[in-house]
Order: structure tokens, then C-alpha cells, then sequence
């Protein structure tokens, strides 16, 4: 047999050669092990559709005249298409042509799948499929899984063919089939495909081909005939085929011996009765002639449609199941508890003893969708078994009654009372007879109407619902309630009024308060903002309980700042303005104007164009590492400011929530302050203020804890800006090791150990060269965090300091806040040995304590 077998493969590969012509040629049709395929998405021949479905084929049929469909196999996928279902599929003629990776079939009818080998484990790109030298067809992911295997091991394969049929098989070296797809069939059948006894078709959750979700119907061929059920508990039966008896049961050597199967031939659905070699054809079901391809598929309606190819789409011949009386009788043509009559769907109404108000236990799932079915208004409990009642439905039938049993009408009403899991009974009845056949359902699908003799029978289905009894206290213990409910309601509304008034009161005095601060910066309209921001589009960034966006106002670029939480912030923002709205220095960012219409608080500020600091020093967002000269010119800037802020201002303003975020930076890197929302006023006569504990952790003082405020706190905050700016980290990391997350106790481990420049930044080899200036920047920032307030330099003095105009001579003890230990630090605080700075200055100036201990980590 071996010749005939390679004349086969010789042929089909001169096929498949002459009809790729010129181009790439596409897969071929037969393989002989070994051999393997890898599903890459730089395949030269893979097809996409309008559907959106992707192809990789791995075989090919095509129809050589381009009237009948075509098959493939291969790697399947739907969007967004990065898990594939090794299938056999129909094509139609013509929808796939030669091509390279990514080409479009050049029909708009995608794939339909006719079997699946692992629609359960799809598998990703770059798997495999293998023919095995020892003839196992495996399906492998990408990581070597087993995802399907054809269980043929050892049993003589010698190659793998794709029949003009649309049956995969694998043969072996004599032409016998040793495995083949048709044996496995999923929602659909060919022409020559079998459904043998025990075997379903099943159906799935979606119209198209290319779904393999699992739906709620399936058909089974048993021994004693074709059945279709919806899935329930128990499964409900909708439509049976039976045998013959006569031909195939009666018959003495076929009786309790027998297998049965159902096959697709041309013109019918055949069931045959076999016994031994032997089969006897017992019942069929008539189709139309196929005059060119055809398939048969268990629809997600329940449906068995037929359809044939008419060269430009399937087109469906009809229906293969004779249900009766008409299409009413499918198990959900109109839902749960719908009614189907002439196709048009209702929920139910209906009489019964002691059931008020029938139309209102059930409702439309969606009104829109009359066909989705619908639903209880009151869900039935079984906790209340008392208050369940009946709803008759005269002349309503359900499709399905095989467990039926004879008994009176009223019996058969108590038993699905008597029983919780009954949701409704069917009694069927001959007239003039008082007894009738009696069906519970513990799951309803859809109902039909049945007009009286139509069926050969009268019918009547009593579904159950749920009834609350209100007794007359009870009413009246209602009613009570409601005036009670009625009355707080009036309450609520008056008292609800009245806070409106009030805001609305206390909002006109905010803005009548505003407008009386003399030298307060412009007032502009909210929808002036809003264009100048083009509908606060360019978010800069979060300030201080609110978002920061950029504009543009005339010529001039700005910023606007938004209080979201007008409750919360409306304090932060009558500070804010007050506060720098009469002020100006050049190390202070400029408020240009302010907005306040109702609940809209906004301020605008001159545009920054290089940002708040943190970026520019944290290792995680700089784009670049500062040199030293523009480090110490930011920590001069920041000094001079806060300076003013302190020292030169009719009162003393603190600001309370210095740190990098809230130091902006000019095109120069000139610093400005910004973000007065928490700035307190102190008067020259006051110690100091009490407030509440705000700002940011890791920069509050230590003087916070007792909410007695002085603007040394600013003064801590400064030092510890300092050393993030000479460090390039922030004060409190829980990126670092363990033991370096706080910044001031990695500083009090380094002067114990006299390796200050451990904690400079290890990125800027500027920073290294100037060793002496930044030991000396490191001591000042020192001397800003000593615990008692009174032991820290005003900013007056360190801005001398800076300027090299105070000489701080120290030899101080620090004793940490933590350890309790002392730590001596010899050197001068930016000692200057220049000639500009004589002796005469010395005389003068203030000089820092002697002892500046304690040394506070701050909270």
C-alpha cells in the first residue's frame, strides 16, 4: 500500500503547488511524520477577516472549481487575538488567497469552526503543533505545556491529511484511519459526519461560528432515538426523534443488542440501528438536496438549522427539528415566565383565590427586549411558605411534560404548593374529564399559548408567587410610620434651608471682606480662568489642596491654583490671599490675581517655568544633577525669603510648610516660595501662636508636638531642605537600606563617625570638589534643626552667614533627640578668610550658642 500512499501525497502537494502559482504558497493539505508547525505571529501565510477573526492555517482544501466552500486547520484566534484554538474550519470559496503575514481574506464570511481540539486551553503564539515519529499529534504551549494531544502513540500514524470533507484524519502506512476529527463533534455536522450513540452536538452562547462558549441546548443520540434538551435540573426535553420499533427493535437479533447513530447524508438526517457489521436505516429526517455545501448546527436558540453555501454566504434552508406547533414551542423563545403567542411575547397575569393585583408580580426584564423574559417583582422565600400563592394562566402550556402523572386539578395545585422548589405546574385535561395530567417545573422557560382543542387538549399553568397579607394594625402602624417619616422629612428640608442661607450669607462676607483688603491683587472671573487655561487642560502638578494648571493671560504665562474643597480650604485661601497679596519680594512667587464666585476658589500666580525644586534634587525625577554654584544660589534664594518673611514684614509672617514641592524655580533657577495656604500671622509683640498640627511630615519642628508655633519652625524646615539639597535624596525614604531611611539620623551616625560627606550626593562630582563649602553648608543646616527653637539662628543670621558677612565660630556639642549621646563638630560655619571681611564685622554680629544641643530629628 506504501506506492498508493506516496502517489496521494505527490499529488495533493502538486495541488497545492499549482494553486500558490507565483506567489508564497499556502499550506498544504497532508504531512507525513515527523513534522512540526509553530504558531508565529510572522507566519507567511495568516488571514484576518472583517469579523476580526485571524487565521494560521496549517492545512488547506481548497474546492478547485470555486463553487464549494473550502476547509483548513490551523491555529484560530478571536480579537483582541492572543489566544488561538487549534480547529477545523469552513472557508468560503475565495476568502483566503496567497499571501504574507497580516494579509486580509478577501471575503467578508469568516471562518466557521467545525471541531475544536482545546476551545478549554487556548494556547498564546509561538506554540506548537507536532506530528510525532511514533504518530502522536500534541498541541504545546509556548513553554512546552501539553495543552491536547490525539492519544494515538503507538498506533502505527504515519501522516496527517485534511480530507476535501473537512475531516482531519490521521492514517496510517496501509490508508487506514486511525483517529478523526468527525468522531468529535462540537455544535455542527458535514455531510459524511456521523453523531454516534452517547455523543452530543452542543451548543454555544453565541450566533457567530467562531464562539465555543458553551450554550444551554444540546442533542444526543440515545438507543432509542434523537433527543434535544435545554439545560436544567433535571434537563428539559424539547424535541425527540425516535426509532422505528418495528424495523429495528422487534427485530430478534437486533433487540437489546444494538448501537444507534445519526448521520448527515445528502437529503437527510439518517438514523441507523447497527448490530454487529450490520445497519439497518430506522428513521430519517428529509432535507433539501445539497446542490453544494452544506452543514447542519445547533444554534444558541435551540434551533438545528441547515444552510447552504449560495457562493456569496451561508444561507439557512430551514429548520431540521419539527417541533409543533410553531416556533412558540422553543424552550426560550421568549425568556423565563415569557408567554409566546404568534411570536409576540408577554409576562404573565392571570385569576386566582386570594391574589390581588395580578399584573403586578411580574415585569419586563427589558422593556426594550420583550424576548429576554421576566421576572418576579417579589422573589419567592421559603422562609414564608404561608404567603405563597397561585397565579392561574388559562389556555398557557409549556413546550415539555414528560414526567406527568394523572390526578385531579386541585391535587395537582397543593403538590406545587406543598413543594418549595416548584415554581409553577402545567395540568392538561380533556373536557367534561375531572382528572388530567399534572407537570411541576422547578425552572420555568418560556411559555405558549394553547387556544382551547387546538392541542387535542385543554391546558391551564399555575405559577407561583409570592403574597404579603397586611392586617388592619398593621396598616395602621403604616400609616402611623409614614406621617412620623413625613414629619422629620419637613424638619431635615427646614433645617437644610436654613445652613444653604447660612453659607450663602458667610460666603458674601469672605468676598465683601476680600474686596476690603487694600493693595489686594486683581479679582478675575472664573470663566476668564477657564479660557485662559483652555478648560484647566496642562495640569503642573498638586499644590496645596488643589490642582495646578498653566495658561496663558494676555501676553503673560501663569499658573492657576484650584481649591477643590471649598469647605476645607476656604481658611487656607483668605490666608493665602491676605498673605502675600500685600507683599513682594523677588525670592517670592508673585500673586497675580484671585477668583471667588460661589464655590469656585482660585489663584493665579506668575508661570514658573522650571517647576517646583523636588525635581530638580531627587534622584527619581531630576533630569539632570545640579552643579553646586546653583544649589548654594537656591538655599541663598530660599534663605532671603524666608528672611523677608520673618524679619521685614509689618508683622511676622511663618509660613509652616517649607519643603522642596513648594519652592518653585525661575528659566535662571532664581527660587521663589510659593504655597501660603498655611501661613500663620504673628504680631511683633507675641512669643508665639497656638495652632493646630499642619503641614508636611518630616518637616515639622518639634515645637509642634506642644502647637506652640514660632517662625523658628520655618527655620527647622529650612535646615532639613538644606540637607535634601546637598544629599539629592528626601529627608524620609523608604527606598534606602535599612538605617539610612531618615535623613537627620544618618546625619547624627556620620558626625559621630566625622564622615560628613558621606551623605552628599554621590552623583554630582561638583558637589566633591567643593568639600569645604559643603561641610560648612552641612553645619549650618545643623545649627537650623536644634530642638529648642531658641538655640536655631533667625534667618537673618543665616543669611550673613551665607553672604559671608557673620563668621560662626563653633565648636558645639549635639546630643541626639534619639540616643542621648553628645557629638562634638569643630569647625567654623563658613569661616572666610577673605579681605572683604575684617575684624571690625566680628565685633558686631551675633554668634550662634555655644552649645547647640540638642540635636532634634524632627517629625
Amino acid at each position: 500500500m506504501k506506492p498508493l500512499v506516496y502517489l496521494f501525497l505527490f499529488t495533493s502537494f502538486s495541488l497545492q503547488y499549482a494553486l500558490a502559482k507565483s506567489d508564497p504558497p499556502v499550506p498544504m493539505a497532508t504531512a507525513i511524520a515527523p513534522y512540526k508547525w509553530v504558531n508565529s505571529p510572522l507566519a507567511i501565510s495568516n488571514f484576518s477577516y472583517s469579523d476580526g477573526t485571524t487565521i494560521v492555517p496549517v492545512f488547506f482544501r481548497q474546492d478547485p472549481e470555486g463553487i464549494e466552500s473550502s476547509f483548513s486547520c490551523g491555529f484560530f484566534c478571536t480579537p483582541p487575538c492572543n489566544q488561538f484554538i487549534f480547529s477545523v474550519f469552513i472557508l468560503s470559496s475565495g476568502s483566503v488567497s496567497n499571501g504574507r503575514s497580516g494579509q486580509s481574506a478577501t471575503s467578508s464570511n469568516g471562518p466557521r469552526i467545525i471541531w475544536a481540539a482545546n476551545p478549554d486551553k487556548p494556547v498564546g503564539y509561538n506554540s506548537t503543533l507536532e506530528l510525532t515519529e511514533d504518530g502522536n499529534l500534541i498541541l504545546k504551549e509556548a513553554n512546552g505545556n501539553v495543552a491536547w494531544s490525539s492519544g494515538t502513540t503507538n498506533m502505527s500514524v504515519t501522516g496527517m491529511n485534511l480530507t476535501s470533507s473537512g475531516n482531519l484524519i490521521l492514517f496510517s502506512d496501509e490508508n487506514d484511519t486511525i483517529w478523526q476529527s468527525f468522531d468529535y463533534p462540537t455544535d455542527m455536522l458535514l455531510i459524511g459526519q456521523s453523531l454516534k450513540q452517547g455523543q452530543r452536538l452542543t451548543a454555544t452562547n453565541a450566533s457567530l461560528a467562531t464562539n465555543l462558549t458553551r450554550g444551554q441546548f444540546y442533542l444526543t443520540l440515545a438507543a432509542d432515538g434523537l433527543f434535544a434538551y435545554v439545560v436544567s435540573d433535571p434537563p428539559q426535553l424539547y424535541f425527540q426523534k425516535k426509532i422505528n420499533a418495528t424495523a429495528a427493535i422487534m427485530n430478534p437479533q437486533f433487540k437489546n443488542n444494538y448501537t444507534t447513530t445519526a448521520t448527515f447524508i445528502n437529503g437527510s438526517l439518517s438514523i441507523f440501528v447497527n448490530f454487529g457489521n450490520e445497519s439497518l436505516k430506522s428513521t430519517e429526517i428529509i432535507l433539501p438536496f445539497a446542490s453544494t455545501s452544506q452543514y447542519m448546527r445547533l444554534e444558541p436558540d435551540g434551533h438545528l438549522r441547515l444552510y447552504e453555501w449560495d457562493r456569496s454566504l451561508w444561507k439557512p434552508l430551514g429548520d431540521v427539528f419539527d417541533v409543533l406547533p410553531d416556533n412558540c414551542a422553543y424552550p426560550t423563545v421568549c425568556g423565563s415566565y415569557g408567554i409566546c403567542y404568534k411570536g409576540q411575547c408577554s409576562c404573565p397575569s392571570g385569576t386566582g383565590s386570594n391574589v390581588p393585583g395580578n399584573d403586578a408580580f411580574f415585569q419586563q426584564i427589558d422593556n426594550r427586549q420583550p424576548n429576554l423574559g421576566c421576572e418576579r417583582v417579589l422573589p419567592i422565600s421559603c422562609n414564608q411558605t404561608e404567603d405563597h400563592q397561585l397565579l392561574r394562566l388559562d389556555n398557557i402550556t409549556y413546550f415539555n411534560s414528560p414526567n406527568s402523572w394523572i390526578t385531579a386539578e386541585e391535587s395537582c395545585k397543593q403538590a406545587c404548593l406543598k413543594n418549595c422548589s416548584c415554581q409553577a405546574a402545567t395540568f392538561k385535561y380533556i373536557i367534561n374529564s375531572t382528572n388530567g395530567s399534572c407537570y411541576m417545573l422547578n425552572e420555568v422557560f418560556s411559555l405558549m399559548n394553547s387556544p382551547p382543542g387546538i392541542m387535542g387538549y385543554n391546558s391551564s399553568t399555575y405559577i407561583k408567587v409570592q403574597v404579603y397579607h397586611v392586617s388592619k394594625s398593621l396598616w395602621a402602624r403604616i400609616q402611623t410610620g409614614f406621617y412620623h417619616a413625613l414629619l422629620v422629612v419637613l424638619i431635615i428640608m427646614v433645617w437644610l434651608v436654613f445652613l444653604i442661607a447660612k453659607r450663602v450669607k458667610i460666603t458674601q462676607e469672605d468676598e465683601e471682606h476680600l474686596l476690603g483688603i487694600a493693595g489686594m491683587p486683581n479679582r478675575i472671573s472664573y470663566e476668564k480662568l477657564k479660557r485662559a487655561t483652555n478648560n484647566f487642560k496642562k495640569k503642573l502638578g498638586e499644590g496645596g489642596f488643589g490642582p495646578v494648571y498653566k495658561g496663558q493671560l494676555g501676553e503673560a504665562k501663569i499658573a492657576v491654583k484650584c481649591l477643590l474643597d471649598v469647605a476645607h480650604g476656604k481658611e487656607e485661601f483668605l490666608a493665602e490671599v491676605m498673605t502675600i497679596g500685600s507683599i513682594h519680594h523677588i525670592n517670592l512667587v508673585r500673586l497675580i490675581g484671585f477668583c471667588s464666585e460661589k464655590k469656585h476658589r482660585l489663584l493665579v500666580y506668575e508661570y514658573m517655568s522650571k517647576g517646583s525644586l523636588d525635581k530638580w534634587i531627587f534622584k527619581s525625577k531630576r533630569p539632570f544633577s545640579l552643579d553646586w554654584k546653583t544649589r548654594y544660589k537656591i538655599i541663598m534664594d530660599l534663605a532671603k525669603g524666608l528672611s523677608y518673611l520673618h524679619e521685614e514684614c509689618r508683622v511676622k509672617i511663618a509660613h509652616l510648610d517649607i519643603k522642596p514641592g513648594n519652592i518653585l524655580l525661575d528659566d535662571n533657577f532664581n527660587a521663589k516660595i510659593s504655597d501660603f495656604g498655611l501661613a500663620k500671622l504673628i504680631d511683633r509683640d507675641q512669643s508665639h501662636v497656638m495652632t493646630k498640627v499642619r503641614g508636611t511630615r518630616g518637616y515639622l519642628a518639634p515645637e509642634w508636638l506642644t502647637s506652640q508655633i514660632t517662625e523658628k519652625a520655618d527655620v527647622y524646615s529650612f535646615g532639613v531642605v538644606v540637607l535634601e539639597i546637598v544629599s539629592g535624596r528626601k529627608n524620609i525614604d523608604q527606598d534606602q537600606p535599612e538605617g539610612s531611611k531618615n535623613l537627620i539620623n544618618l546625619l547624627q551616625d556620620k558626625i559621630k563617625e566625622e564622615k560628613l560627606m558621606d551623605i552628599v550626593d554621590n552623583q554630582s562630582e561638583d558637589l566633591k570638589s567643593h568639600e569645604n563649602e559643603v561641610v560648612e553648608m552641612i553645619k549650618l543646616a545643623i545649627w537650623c534643626l536644634q530642638k529648642e527653637s531658641n538655640r536655631r539662628p533667625s534667618m537673618s543670621q543665616v543669611v550673613k552667614v551665607l553672604e559671608c558677612s557673620m563668621d560662626s565660630e563653633t565648636s558645639s556639642e549635639y546630643e541626639s533627640a534619639t540616643t542621648g549621646t553628645h557629638v562634638q563638630v569643630r569647625g567654623d560655619f563658613f569661616s572666610t578668610s577673605t579681605a572683604a571681611h575684617s575684624a571690625g564685622t566680628q565685633s558686631h554680629t551675633p554668634t550662634p550658642p555655644t552649645s547647640l544641643a540638642p540635636l532634634s530629628t524632627g517629625r
